[in-house]
């Protein structure tokens, strides 16, 4: 058992090294075309394994019931003229076709698997692209899908909660003595349609503040436009909702203005963390040029001008 030990750790070492050789011979990871493709090709099939596994496990019959009863529950909720449940026909979702059953369980074990399965095609997906990002690119990507996936699952919990309120605002405009059959294949493309819809929303907010990181937006233009602003998240809220009641896009309108502020406020930190810095080309003409033996400030605080020996 030690000599195992013993040649586990120098498989470990061995290997290492050879990794640390090859990153010192090819510092930039720089690929050839075709060893691109082949890295793209595996990833990509790695993450439909990972999905093809998660729309397995989703097709379990246990695990299928509690994922419809999860997916039912905003439609068996809603109160119809006094009634809720899903107990008689009428209050009920129906199917109309052979194959609707089959096709129904496929794509909701499917959007299942992708949901689970999230963490291992997004690494994938990093993996493959992160090895060409500089280390403040890297850095804004960490802080960009850190803030998206909290607000879009706080935009599709406020949509599931929402949707039960919405379907009932909307049947109960059925007129007296009409029954309607709501098939499943419609309801379920009115349950993603929500989720996605009040997902993407609350990330208005954040692409607001990345335009304002990349220069576009100053708050002084944002103050300027700031009831347009606010009156197109109310049309854009509108839009984005699948359901057309009033209560479902105040429900959407109401936390994206909040956000709205929130991001102003950081538009307006980010301003004037970018006014103390001193401008490079500050008092040069567009047609002028900046000369070339400026002062370049070291680590130290020390000056240091390029030698005469240097490009520049």
């Amino acid at each position: 058992m030690s000599k195992l030990g013993e040649t586990v750790t120098g498989a470990r070492v061995l290997g290492t090294r050879i990794a640390a050789s090859q990153r010192q011979s090819n510092p930039e990871g720089r690929m050839p075309l075709m060893e691109h493709l082949r890295e793209l090709r595996n990833r990509v099939v790695k993450a439909a394994a990972a999905l093809l596994i998660g729309t397995a496990v989703g097709l379990i019959p246990a695990v299928f019931d509690r994922i419809w009863a999860f997916v039912e529950r905003p439609f068996c909720q809603a109160k119809v003229h006094g009634i809720t449940g899903c107990h008689r026909l009428g209050h009920q979702l129906i199917f109309t076709g052979v194959l609707d059953p089959f096709m129904q369980r496929v794509e909701v074990a499917f959007f299942f698997g992708l949901i689970v399965t999230c963490p291992i095609w997004l690494y994938q997906l990093w993996a493959f692209i992160a090895p060409g990002l500089y280390r403040r690119e890297k850095r804004w990507t960490y802080g960009f899908v850190g803030t998206a996936a909290p607000l879009f699952v706080a935009g599709a919990a406020i949509a599931y909660f929402a949707m039960s309120r919405g379907l009932g605002y909307l049947l109960g405009l059925t007129p007296s003595g009409v029954n309607n059959f709501i098939q499943v294949p419609t309801y379920l493309s009115y349950f993603v349609a929500m989720i996605l819809g009040f997902g993407l929303a609350f990330e208005l907010p954040l692409t607001m503040v990345i335009l304002s990181l990349a220069g576009v937006l100053t708050h002084e233009r944002f103050a300027k436009w700031r009831r347009m602003i606010i009156f197109l998240v109310f049309v854009f809220a509108g839009i984005a909702s699948p359901s057309p009641d009033p209560l479902t896009m105040l429900l959407l309108a109401g936390p994206c203005v909040v956000l709205v502020e929130v991001a102003e406020v950081v538009i307006w930190a980010t301003d004037r963390r970018r006014a103390r810095r001193p401008e490079l080309y500050a008092g040069l003409s567009d047609d002028e040029l900046s000369p070339l033996d400026l002062d370049l400030p070291s680590s130290d605080g020390a000056d240091v001008r390029p030698s005469p020996g240097s490009d520049g």
